[in-house]
């Protein structure tokens, strides 16, 4: 419970300013160019340094990197919710990202060394992923509660209460043997590595509003290419690798981690043209906007902790994995169905279900089977892997699907406007058309990621999946 507690914290902490960003965009003064940043600071720091947090993980111990993690995290927290100018908020939000990144791959590889029997490890393992799956979703309905009825600074507050309570439980009930004290950190795996995964995420971040042609953003693009090809010719010769190759090359891993980010890539740009759908089109509040999520996170849950945990003792991972693409995918297509004028009940509802119920199927065998069968000393950095996969891919989603949004309700508008009478209507059709459009792809992205998982993931069940699991080395 208190892995997962912090879990849920780093989780959310990427979707739960984003309904309170208006409230803070007045308060502090940002200019509509910035606003991003108090996203993108968070994205960039976690996504970047997360292989360097899974790698001091195993060299310090996990416990210890946990309890930092958590220290600072709350710390950064703190700084942010009493910001007074917006350049102190968007530091204290690459803070946050930066003790993200050391706490989530501890919290991973925690857990994965804890629970070994196949039955509880499906149950931790249900768990987990219902709170990746379902923290963004919480986000959005914590971020419009303490918006409406106490002030956007409670969004980043919330979570000082939330680390007291984590690090007192993991101080009493977490145990973990000492780090790896003889081997030696990777200075330059870690500089190639995580600047070249920066350096994609902001190009990612850049390309909504500079566009994909913007020479600066090519640049940026092709620099995190080149930066991370030189970072795999480099673990291949590094004495302490950060990335030991062999964690990558193992065909199940690799499955998983390609399934994840492209998974991810649907569901974060989904969340995305939803919730500005539900606000600017439908004109909804932030709390009835964070409510109207609520069935999705439920769904998400329950496949994760009630399908997914149960059958996986008995089933080959891509069973359940391949079925929740296509029951994402379905969800999704409900979606491009969106006019100005749609009916939550009868439309929105049950495409939320579906999809929920697919990311259920989904994450839970994603994070048990890559983390399965990993010496110790490497649990940190594939836990690290798993979570870099996620986060790339969520920037990745919010970039790419965003900027066809755009262009695509731009052509719309266009091409329909043919005077003032009708200007609005027209407008708000446009920005429909731009978020089906972009749903479309998503739908084609996440059965992607289904012939990826069909394709790659080959690991049996019971015993491959769940019983492989290294020495534990912690007791919940």
């Amino acid at each position: 419970m208190i892995i997962a507690l912090a879990q849920l914290m780093v989780v959310l902490d990427a979707t739960i300013v984003n309904i309170a960003l208006p409230s803070a965009q007045r308060d502090l003064g940002m200019s509509d160019g910035n606003r991003q940043w108090v996203i993108t600071a968070y994205t960039l720091a976690f996504g970047g340094l997360l292989l360097l947090g899974g790698r001091i993980a195993d060299l310090v111990g996990r416990k210890r990197t946990f309890v930092i993690g958590l220290i600072g995290f709350a710390a950064a927290s703190a700084l942010g919710g009493g910001a007074t100018t917006p350049t102190m908020l968007y530091g204290a939000r690459a803070l946050q990202g930066a003790f993200a990144a050391l706490l989530a791959p501890s919290a991973l590889s925690l857990l994965t060394t804890a629970f070994t029997d196949p039955r509880e490890r499906g149950k931790a393992f249900g768990i987990y992923g219902a709170l990746a799956g379902s923290g963004s979703a919480i986000g959005l309905l914590a971020g419009g509660l303490l918006t409406e009825y106490l002030n956007w600074r409670w969004c980043l507050y919330v979570n000082v209460p939330v680390a007291i309570v984590a690090v007192v439980g993991a101080a009493a009930l977490l145990r973990d043997r000492p780090g790896h004290r003889g081997a030696r950190l990777d200075v330059p795996g870690a500089v190639l590595g995580c600047g070249g995964l920066v350096a994609i995420v902001y190009g990612f971040s850049e390309a909504q509003p500079r566009g994909w042609t913007d020479p600066s953003v090519l640049a940026l693009l092709a620099a995190g290419v080149a930066l991370l090809m030189a970072f795999v010719w480099w673990q291949r010769r590094a004495p302490s690798p950060l990335l030991p190759l062999h964690v990558v090359k193992d065909r199940n891993r690799a499955g998983c981690f390609l399934t994840m980010a492209l998974a991810v890539i649907g569901l974060f740009g989904m969340f995305l043209f939803l919730t500005y759908y539900l606000q600017v089109v439908l004109g909804y509040s932030p709390v009835r906007t964070g409510l109207a999520f609520l069935p999705l996170t439920v769904a998400i849950v329950v496949g994760s902790t009630q399908i997914s945990a149960r059958l996986l003792q008995h089933v080959a991972p891509r069973v359940l994995m391949v079925p929740g693409t296509l029951l994402a995918a379905a969800g999704m297509l409900v979606f491009t169905r969106l006019s100005v004028h749609s009916d939550y009940t009868g439309l929105m509802l049950p495409g939320m279900l579906l999809t929920g119920l697919g990311m259920g199927l989904i994450f839970m065998p994603i994070f048990a089977t890559a983390t399965a069968g990993v010496s110790p000393q490497d649990s940190g950095v594939t836990s690290a892997t798993v979570n870099t996969s996620q986060q790339v891919g969520g920037s990745i989603g919010t970039a790419l699907l965003n900027t066809v949004a755009t262009t695509s309700g731009a052509t719309y508008i266009a091409a329909h406007l043919t005077g003032p009478a009708h200007r609005a209507l027209v407008v708000r059709e446009g920005i429909v058309h731009g978020y089906t459009t972009a749903i479309w792809w998503a739908c084609g992205i996440m059965l992607l990621a289904g012939l990826i998982a069909g394709l790659l993931v080959t690991a049996k069940a019971p015993k491959h999946a769940l019983g492989t699991a290294p020495v534990p080395e912690s007791v919940p």
